[in-house]
């Protein structure tokens, strides 16, 4: 594997495999190993703008004395490119997105070894086209990412976790999502738990949780988000129902974790792809669009 440390050793790699008609796989053949800086932080507009090989935690450190953060909790220590490229998120996903939500703007190397910005580093942008979305969850198949702009989030000043257990899940989610209350994770650990993460200011989250314990939950601590986490680490399949089908959904599988207002679960067993032939028929024409000689596998 080879590892590049700039934009410019990323372009020059994918113009030789261009010109030898060679394939290259991001993140197998071609990595940004090398690409680790955080290259601007502006704490005031809460954003920042970093190489897309730095890893989460080593960002989550250096944004902590800013008191911010990048609100994505996706099982392990992955890399920001492989978190755009892969479409990786966690629990904060309820409440804050999956990376496509949190991207400002990207730079790219295309497969002929062309460099492309897109976005920008302000949360109101709306210039060029928004490659940033487009490359999330695109697996290294369109481009290889260099640089990535973020919104950011504040470090929330308490957190607490509230457990529901629960033979009926779905009626617990319903009420949860039909209240007042403003999680920043639920979780249904299925079967037979809610998890649900409250954060902000002290006494908002402990009003939420004394709401929450009206539905049934019990405080608890923060180690179901750990197994929640390792569950979806190790699951092997992935599937995507409609948000307010959970209970048909849950009737179906018996065991997952389930992100009920994403409409996303994941599963100890593999799922066949239920991806319709009009979308296949897009992907391959946007793959056709960017990667005509077939350079990226």
């Amino acid at each position: 594997m080879a590892s590049v440390s700039s934009l410019e050793e990323a372009a020059a790699a994918m113009r030789t495999a261009s010109a030898e008609a060679r394939t290259i796989r991001i993140g197998a053949d071609l990595d940004a190993g090398g690409m680790v800086r955080v290259l601007e932080h502006e704490a005031g507009d809460l954003t920042c703008t970093v190489e897309a090989g730095i890893r989460l935690s080593a960002l989550r450190e250096a944004l902590a004395p800013a008191g911010q953060r990048l609100s994505l909790d996706p099982p392990g220590d992955p890399t920001i490119g492989a978190c755009l490229a892969e479409s990786l998120s966690g629990p904060l996903r309820h409440r804050f997105g999956a990376p496509r939500d949190l991207v400002l703007g990207v730079t790219l190397v295309l497969a002929d070894g062309t460099v492309a910005n897109a976005g920008g580093t302000v949360v109101k942008n709306v210039a060029g086209y928004d490659l940033g979305k487009l490359v999330c969850g695109s697996r290294g198949s369109l481009a290889f990412i260099g640089r990535v702009s973020l919104r950011l989030h504040p470090v929330p000043a308490a957190a607490a976790t509230v457990v529901v257990e629960t033979d009926d899940p779905a009626t617990t989610v319903t009420a949860l999502l039909a209240s007042q209350l403003v999680p920043s994770a639920v979780d249904v650990l299925h079967p037979g738990r809610v998890a649900v993460l409250f954060e902000g200011g002290a006494a908002a989250v402990a009003t939420q949780v004394e709401a929450m314990r009206r539905l049934g939950g019990d405080p608890a601590d923060e180690s179901v988000w750990h197994e929640s986490r390792l569950r979806q680490g190790a699951a092997r399949g992935r599937a995507r129902f409609v948000p307010g089908e959970l209970r048909a959904f849950l009737s179906g599988v018996d065991e997952a974790v389930v992100r009920p207002a994403s409409g996303v679960a994941y599963l100890p067993t593999s799922s066949r792809d239920e991806t319709s032939e009009s979308l296949r028929v897009l992907q391959v024409r946007i793959k056709e669009r960017f990667d005509p000689q077939g350079v990226l596998a």
